[in-house]
């Protein structure tokens, strides 16, 4: 799994010129899924997103995290990071995870945030999406493997 995360004033999500996700003050995440992950993955991704402490407290120090905050959530699929750059000029996606599987796992991201997170809103999976936002800082993470070793 492959999360892209950017702290937002406010960001948005269309598809065929009409908003079907919109939020304020919180995250706004890009979701990648990749062919081995699974929903212990997925719970473990969102615990540490949720936990991310990337919010200024009142002493302008990033010690508080969406949770704190009361912040909102964005969750927006997007199998292309996991783009393989590596031969050619021309991106391989063999990485990502079986859009079937990876829709299944995305909708269960979904889910479970909203039972954490007052607010959370959405992409639809697989379409041409056109994504805002105000990127508050900026301030953009990629959470993946790494975060986890």
């Amino acid at each position: 799994m492959k999360l892209v995360i950017q702290r937002c004033q406010e960001a948005s999500v269309s598809v065929d010129g009409k908003t079907v996700g919109a939020i304020e003050k919180g995250l706004m995440v890009l979701i990648g899924v990749g062919k081995d992950d699974t929903t212990e993955v997925v719970d473990k991704y969102l615990k540490k997103l949720l936990q991310l402490r990337i919010f200024e407290d009142e002493n302008g120090k990033t010690n508080r995290s969406l949770m704190d905050i009361g912040g909102q959530l964005l969750l927006v699929s997007q199998f292309t990071l996991y783009a393989n750059c590596r031969h050619g000029n021309r991106p391989g996606f063999t990485d990502a995870g079986d859009p079937q599987k990876a829709e299944e796992l995305y909708e269960y991201l979904i889910e479970r945030a909203k039972e954490q997170v007052s607010v959370v809103e959405q992409g639809i999976f697989g379409a041409d999406m056109k994504v805002a936002l105000v990127n508050d800082g900026p301030f953009t993470i990629i959470l993946d493997e790494a975060a986890f070793a």
